[in-house]
């Protein structure tokens, strides 16, 4: 299987006291032949979740060492990054076309776009996700 992961399963994977860390992990090691990819969103994304002081409390963590954590999990060969596809911008459109101010649905719909677009399966705890459509695995 080809996951997209999102952007908290990310950070539940670097951060063992994520409320999902113990899913995430155990997804994670369950799925040893799988690969596992990210794209520029969902790395800045999580390296700057953190950091934020309101999201990680007082565990927020400096910049260095969210990279520092990043290059600990980026060793794993099952990981990769893939660039933006060029044919991303239609499908985008697509998953959002909301006609209500919807300011949290645009990190999904990107994410459920790349996944569509690349033939990934996106990968996330978000309940919200799912029935927008697209090939989700919510943990």
């Amino acid at each position: 299987m080809l996951n997209f992961l999102d952007d908290n399963v990310w950070r539940a994977l670097l951060w063992n006291r994520h409320s999902f860390s113990e899913r995430a992990v155990s997804w994670f090691e369950q799925a040893s032949d799988e690969q596992c990819f990210f794209c520029r969103f969902t790395k800045i994304t999580v390296l700057r979740l953190l950091t934020a002081e309101r999201v990680m409390g007082t565990e927020a963590q400096s910049m260095a060492q969210a990279w520092n954590g990043w290059d600990r999990v980026w060793t794993d060969d099952r990981l990769k990054f893939l660039p933006g596809p060029d044919d991303l911008e239609r499908e985008f459109r697509l998953h959002s076309r909301s006609h209500s101010p919807s300011p949290k649905v645009w990190a999904d719909a990107y994410l459920l776009a790349f996944a569509a677009v690349t033939g990934l399966q996106l990968v996330t705890f978000d309940r919200a996700i799912k029935p927008l459509g697209g090939s989700v695995l919510q943990l």
